[in-house]
């Protein structure tokens, strides 16, 4: 069933993006995306514009383009897949807008791939991509095994419809799904078989959505990616009672750090729904994290992609994670939802599954533009 609306700016705070110094506006179908080519520079500008402090001439001179005149802002930059990202946002006359950028690895150009211009106003309209869905994967590989060959011991998909709304749905690890390729299994089992594209594969095959991409991390690397964040702002419903490293958590809002993150996403024993209340608790932190990123405001986003890049593996490329992540700057509140896919228990070769309910598969058929609840 559904849970309450979870405002990506009111629980929490921990993954790509979304809140007070942004625009609570919506963006604009992504037909309108879509139609738009992106904009390019010469490595050497003959007239850089010298008022976007922080931007290398050749994005500077991008950006420019974009508007047909000199442009005053400040650039972050950042890295994601060995390409170089910007998020450019304006002051004076441009203040409010915000202009996505990427340098392709081994290229001298800058490519303008999306962004919202209010300063423009109807050129100005949103550049996002328009409905999005990627997968967030928490591998439980140990010692010595490959990350991207484990069970996934954390499945979220989170999704934007391009229109303002968004939405973070869990997975319940035992359910029983058609694997691609390998018949039918423990929906947490595929990427065992056939590795994280697999594992995205059979998602889709049980939702009916098919993400973007994914992106995946072990333990190791989300407490570290926690840390190097500066920790994670949480209000969590109920304390935490777990023999987990760092798994004495009292109710309430707290700052935790990294080995804390890990044992909130990973304890089920000492919870009342078991395995269901876990993959709540790791939806309530995805959403924490993209409040926490919006409240920092857009300039941060180059920041926090390449803390992700660095202890993460995935598939996206620079301009999808850039504008997917940047689309929940967009988001309005009061149009996210969030909801765990779950059911009864059953058994299937001898042991014990999960049966998808009808309340979950109506979940997920709501959740296919983008937007939950």
């Amino acid at each position: 069933m559904l849970r309450p609306r979870l405002p990506l700016g009111v629980t929490a705070a921990v993954s790509a993006v979304a809140l007070a110094a942004c625009s609570g506006q919506a963006d604009e179908p992504a037909a309108s995306s879509t139609t738009s080519s992106p904009t390019t520079s010469s490595a050497a500008p003959s007239t850089p514009s010298p008022a976007i402090e922080g931007a290398p001439d050749a994005l500077a001179a991008a950006v420019t383009d974009r508007y047909g005149a000199e442009v005053a802002g400040q650039a972050g930059l950042g890295r994601w897949r060995g390409d170089e990202v910007a998020v450019v946002t304006g002051e004076d006359e441009q203040e409010g807008d915000v202009t996505l950028a990427v340098r392709p690895k081994g290229k001298r150009s800058w490519v303008v791939v999306g962004g919202w211009w209010p300063s423009l106003g109807d050129e100005g309209t949103a550049r996002l991509g328009g409905r999005q869905h990627v997968l967030l994967i928490g591998s439980d590989a140990r010692k010595g095994e490959k990350v991207g060959r484990a069970r996934a011991d954390a499945l979220q998909l989170v999704g934007t419809d391009g229109k303002g709304g968004a939405g973070v749905m869990g997975f319940a690890r035992d359910l029983w799904v058609p694997i691609p390729g390998h018949g039918s299994g423990k929906l947490n089992s595929a990427m065992v078989y056939r590795g994280p594209r697999g594992q995205v594969d059979a998602v889709r095959e049980v939702s009916g959505i098919s993400p973007t991409g994914y992106v995946l991390a072990d333990f190791t690397g989300f407490r570290r990616a926690v840390d190097e964040a500066g920790g994670l702002r949480v209000s969590l419903p109920d304390g935490l009672r777990s023999h987990l490293p760092g798994g004495r958590l009292p109710q309430g809002r707290q700052e935790i750090d990294g080995r804390s993150a890990v044992a909130l996403a990973r304890e089920r024993k000492t919870l009342a729904g078991g395995d269901f209340d876990r993959s709540a608790n790791q939806g309530l932190m995805v959403g924490a994290i993209a409040l926490q990123a919006r409240l920092a405001g857009p300039s941060g986003l180059p920041r926090l992609v390449t803390i992700l890049d660095k202890h993460t593996e995935s598939d996206l490329t620079a301009t999808e994670m850039l504008r997917f992540s940047a689309g929940f700057y967009r988001v309005d509140p009061t149009k996210v939802g969030r909801a765990v896919a779950k059911g009864g228990f059953g058994t299937a070769g001898g042991q014990s599954i999960v049966i998808l309910d009808g309340a979950s598969k109506k979940a997920l058929r709501d959740f296919r533009d983008g937007r939950l609840g």
